[in-house]
Formats: structure tokens, C-alpha cells, sequence
């Protein structure tokens, strides 16, 4: 089953939900969607120096020490 087959199934379901079922559905949605925030936050942090990193990044941008994506593709 592809992803859109998957979102089809998963709209016929919500479609035959009462309103109080449609609130447990959302909850559940809602905490499924953070731990899959929360998963892809500690695989960034588990990386070494990766805050080190991350914080000279947004130094570099908040400074304009940047390479635009055109020129990027440009250069390669």
C-alpha cells in the first residue's frame, strides 16, 4: 500500500467517525506527529559537535555568510 492509498484508507475511517472519536483520533495524530519530531531531534543531537555546528550555521546566516542555492547549482 503506497503513501496516498494510505491517506485514502486513513480518510474513510475518519469519515465514519463520530465527533468524540474524531477528538481521540486527533489526539493521537497529534502525539504521533511529536514523537516523530522528538525521534528526528535526539538522531541530531546523538551526531557529535552537531550544537557546536548548528549554532555557528545560524551565526553564519544571522552574518549573511551564506552561498545561495542558485549559485550552488550553478557552481555544480
Amino acid at each position: 500500500m503506497n503513501t496516498l492509498e494510505i491517506r485514502q484508507q486513513i480518510q474513510e475511517y475518519v469519515d465514519k467517525l463520530s465527533p468524540e472519536r474524531l477528538l481521540v483520533a486527533v489526539d493521537f495524530l497529534a502525539y504521533l506527529a511529536d514523537r516523530e519530531d522528538n525521534d528526528a531531534t535526539e538522531e541530531l543531537l546523538k551526531i557529535t559537535d552537531f550544537k557546536a555546528d548548528f549554532a555557528k550555521a545560524k551565526k553564519n546566516v544571522e552574518e549573511g555568510k551564506v552561498i545561495s542555492v542558485e549559485r550552488l547549482k550553478r557552481k555544480y
